[in-house]
Protein backbone atom coordinates (compact mmCIF):
# COMPACT_ATOMS: atom_id res chain seq x y z
CA UNK A 1 0.00 0.00 0.00
CA UNK A 2 1.77 3.04 -0.51
CA UNK A 3 1.97 6.14 1.48
CA UNK A 4 0.34 8.88 0.14
CA UNK A 5 2.69 12.70 0.76
CA UNK A 6 1.20 15.60 2.02
CA UNK A 7 1.36 17.17 -1.52
CA UNK A 8 -1.37 13.91 -2.44
CA UNK A 9 -3.49 14.92 0.49
CA UNK A 10 -3.72 18.56 -0.50
CA UNK A 11 -2.26 20.39 2.07
CA UNK A 12 0.12 22.12 -0.86
CA UNK A 13 -0.92 24.71 -2.79
CA UNK A 14 -3.82 25.09 -0.59
CA UNK A 15 -7.43 24.73 -1.02
CA UNK A 16 -9.62 27.76 -2.29
CA UNK A 17 -12.71 28.53 -1.08
CA UNK A 18 -15.20 30.08 -3.31
CA UNK A 19 -19.09 30.61 -3.38
CA UNK A 20 -21.30 30.88 -6.75
CA UNK A 21 -25.66 31.81 -7.12
CA UNK A 22 -27.62 30.32 -9.63
CA UNK A 23 -30.05 32.75 -9.40
CA UNK A 24 -33.50 31.62 -11.28
CA UNK A 25 -36.21 33.88 -12.42
CA UNK A 26 -39.66 31.97 -12.90
CA UNK A 27 -42.16 35.16 -13.37
CA UNK A 28 -41.68 34.91 -17.38
CA UNK A 29 -43.35 32.12 -19.37
CA UNK A 30 -39.61 30.45 -19.32
CA UNK A 31 -37.39 30.64 -16.57
CA UNK A 32 -34.27 33.11 -16.88
CA UNK A 33 -30.74 32.78 -15.27
CA UNK A 34 -28.35 35.14 -14.16
CA UNK A 35 -24.91 35.08 -15.99
CA UNK A 36 -22.11 37.36 -15.47
CA UNK A 37 -19.38 37.94 -18.15
CA UNK A 38 -16.31 37.34 -16.62
CA UNK A 39 -13.63 40.31 -16.85
CA UNK A 40 -10.73 38.74 -15.54
CA UNK A 41 -8.95 35.35 -16.29
CA UNK A 42 -9.33 32.32 -16.24
CA UNK A 43 -12.23 32.86 -18.89
CA UNK A 44 -12.03 36.70 -19.32
CA UNK A 45 -15.09 37.14 -21.80
CA UNK A 46 -16.91 33.95 -21.06
CA UNK A 47 -20.16 33.79 -19.08
CA UNK A 48 -20.37 32.26 -15.80
CA UNK A 49 -22.85 32.18 -12.36
CA UNK A 50 -22.15 34.83 -9.70
CA UNK A 51 -19.73 34.12 -6.99
CA UNK A 52 -15.97 34.46 -5.88
CA UNK A 53 -13.64 33.72 -3.25
CA UNK A 54 -14.58 33.62 -0.07
CA UNK A 55 -12.91 36.09 2.36
CA UNK A 56 -11.08 35.45 5.57
CA UNK A 57 -13.25 35.21 9.03
CA UNK A 58 -16.31 35.51 6.31
CA UNK A 59 -19.35 33.04 6.49
CA UNK A 60 -19.97 31.06 3.19
CA UNK A 61 -23.62 32.10 2.99
CA UNK A 62 -22.90 35.95 3.73
CA UNK A 63 -19.86 35.50 0.76
CA UNK A 64 -22.78 34.26 -1.64
CA UNK A 65 -25.00 37.39 -0.87
CA UNK A 66 -21.95 39.68 -1.05
CA UNK A 67 -20.44 38.26 -4.18
CA UNK A 68 -24.18 38.34 -6.09
CA UNK A 69 -24.89 41.76 -5.08
CA UNK A 70 -21.01 43.11 -6.09
CA UNK A 71 -21.20 41.47 -9.22
CA UNK A 72 -24.90 42.08 -10.08
CA UNK A 73 -26.53 44.54 -7.87
CA UNK A 74 -28.72 41.82 -7.25
CA UNK A 75 -30.17 41.78 -3.60
CA UNK A 76 -31.92 38.35 -2.02
CA UNK A 77 -33.53 37.47 0.88
CA UNK A 78 -33.43 33.57 1.69
CA UNK A 79 -31.31 31.25 -0.52
CA UNK A 80 -30.80 27.60 -0.57
CA UNK A 81 -27.89 25.22 -0.39
CA UNK A 82 -27.72 23.60 -3.80
CA UNK A 83 -24.49 21.33 -3.34
CA UNK A 84 -20.51 21.58 -3.46
CA UNK A 85 -18.78 21.20 -6.29
CA UNK A 86 -15.02 19.66 -5.68
CA UNK A 87 -14.41 17.83 -8.90
CA UNK A 88 -10.22 18.57 -9.64
CA UNK A 89 -9.74 20.17 -12.23
CA UNK A 90 -12.78 22.51 -12.59
CA UNK A 91 -10.94 25.51 -12.16
CA UNK A 92 -7.57 26.32 -14.15
CA UNK A 93 -6.41 28.35 -10.81
CA UNK A 94 -5.49 25.40 -8.61
CA UNK A 95 -7.34 23.40 -6.59
CA UNK A 96 -10.93 24.96 -6.00
CA UNK A 97 -14.45 23.95 -3.91
CA UNK A 98 -17.39 25.77 -4.93
CA UNK A 99 -20.50 26.25 -2.56
CA UNK A 100 -23.21 26.75 -4.57
CA UNK A 101 -26.50 28.57 -3.33
CA UNK A 102 -29.91 28.68 -5.48
CA UNK A 103 -31.98 32.09 -5.14
CA UNK A 104 -35.65 31.82 -6.53
CA UNK A 105 -36.38 35.45 -7.54
CA UNK A 106 -40.42 36.22 -8.60
CA UNK A 107 -39.33 37.60 -11.99
CA UNK A 108 -35.80 39.33 -13.95
CA UNK A 109 -34.82 42.82 -11.93
CA UNK A 110 -32.77 45.14 -13.32
CA UNK A 111 -28.91 44.04 -12.88
CA UNK A 112 -25.88 45.32 -14.14
CA UNK A 113 -21.93 44.22 -14.10
CA UNK A 114 -20.19 45.09 -10.86
CA UNK A 115 -16.65 44.29 -9.53
CA UNK A 116 -14.78 41.69 -11.77
CA UNK A 117 -18.06 40.95 -13.64
CA UNK A 118 -17.96 43.26 -17.38
CA UNK A 119 -21.62 42.54 -17.66
CA UNK A 120 -24.81 41.17 -16.25
CA UNK A 121 -27.98 39.36 -17.89
CA UNK A 122 -30.70 37.49 -17.31
CA UNK A 123 -30.71 34.46 -20.21
CA UNK A 124 -33.39 32.17 -20.57
CA UNK A 125 -32.97 28.41 -19.68
CA UNK A 126 -33.20 27.60 -23.40
CA UNK A 127 -30.92 29.74 -24.45
CA UNK A 128 -27.69 29.34 -22.37
CA UNK A 129 -24.48 30.57 -23.51
CA UNK A 130 -21.49 28.73 -23.12
CA UNK A 131 -20.31 28.75 -19.47
CA UNK A 132 -17.19 28.77 -17.61
CA UNK A 133 -15.56 26.16 -15.41
CA UNK A 134 -18.17 23.87 -14.31
CA UNK A 135 -21.06 25.89 -14.42
CA UNK A 136 -23.25 24.23 -17.17
CA UNK A 137 -23.23 21.20 -14.99
CA UNK A 138 -24.25 23.16 -12.14
CA UNK A 139 -26.89 25.10 -14.02
CA UNK A 140 -28.42 21.82 -14.56
CA UNK A 141 -28.49 20.47 -11.24
CA UNK A 142 -30.02 24.07 -10.50
CA UNK A 143 -33.18 23.10 -13.24
CA UNK A 144 -33.56 19.51 -12.12
CA UNK A 145 -34.35 20.95 -8.00
CA UNK A 146 -35.93 23.69 -9.17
Amino acid sequence: MAVKSAADRGSRGGLMLTVDVVALASGAERPRILLVERANPPFAGRWALPGGFVERGEQVLEAARRELREETGLRVGAIDLLGVYDTPGRDPRGWTVSVVYLARVPRATRVAGGDDARDARWFSVESLPELAFDHALIVADALARA
